[in-house]
């Protein structure tokens, strides 16, 4: 599915459908393709948003979580967007947080899915030698409870990435900063709505990282998917946009939540 990708000076975004803003942060090696399903689904009903993040695009010293935070920030000003409902994936869900502890203004509700700002484990210590392909492959493959997920077409974007100098550098300058950025101390300032969202199964923000998220943010609920590594909103769709609808639903109605 190809979107329309739209700017406004140097922000490029997606946006489809109408209705309360559901911005959707990428990850760390996050691509537009992350998040096909949750626009398919939610378009009818919501305004669906993805700021591509400029992951290369900063100059070195403000490649970094509250860089990126600093962007998002500017991005929805820009916008003027209100009652948003925020995710994130990964470093996306690192940033959204950064960004609902400073701006909570515009924020009604926040959803994060394999989030940094913990605990995490990257790439390794050491990236590989450019070239080599079997390597990256086997990375992006445990991302997913199931390595069929990690498809060709995914494996080579990653591939790209890593062999490219300048962005590697630029990758490890991010996964540094999220490693220092531990936000462990700050999360019980955040009172908007949150929704948790886990891979049972996923090896780079394991499960006790999305129960430690869960006892530190009050108003908070966690779902665990089971089969499902560290994107479940890729690996595992339509429970997740599920799982999602029904958060947002509640928000919506409250009173139809009663019993």
């Amino acid at each position: 599915m190809n979107y329309e990708i739209k700017q406004i000076d140097k922000l490029r975004f997606i946006e489809e459908g109408e209705g309360e803003p559901l911005v959707l942060l990428h990850g760390l090696f996050g691509a537009l393709s992350n998040f096909q399903y949750i626009i398919e689904h939610f378009r009818n009903s919501y305004k669906v948003v993805v700021p591509l993040l400029p992951l290369f695009e900063l100059d070195l010293f403000h490649t970094t979580v509250g860089g990126l935070a600093k962007y998002v920030h500017k991005f929805l000003e820009t916008k003027n967007y209100s009652n948003i409902h925020l995710m994130g994936n990964s470093l996306g869900g690192h940033v959204a947080l950064i960004h609902v502890l400073k701006h909570p203004e515009r924020i009604k509700s926040l959803i994060l899915t394999g989030s940094s700002g913990l605990f995490e484990n990257g790439m390794g210590d050491t990236y590989p030698k450019r070239g080599d392909y079997e390597y990256i492959k086997r990375k992006t493959e445990l991302t997913f409870y199931d390595p069929a997920t990690a498809t060709k077409e995914l494996v080579d974007e990653v591939y790209d990435m890593c062999n490219n100098r300048i962005k590697v550098i630029k990758i490890i300058s991010l996964a540094k900063s999220a490693i220092r950025n531990n936000l462990g101390e700050e999360l019980s300032q955040i009172s908007k709505p949150t929704l948790l969202v886990w891979g049972n199964n996923d090896t780079i923000t394991p499960p006790f990282v999305a129960q430690e998220f869960h006892k530190l943010i009050p108003n908070s609920e966690l779902y665990f998917i089971d089969k499902c590594g560290h994107a479940p909103m890729m690996e595992v769709p339509g429970e997740f946009n599920k799982i999602l609808e029904q958060f947002l639903t509640k928000l919506m109605h409250p009173a139809a939540t009663v019993a």
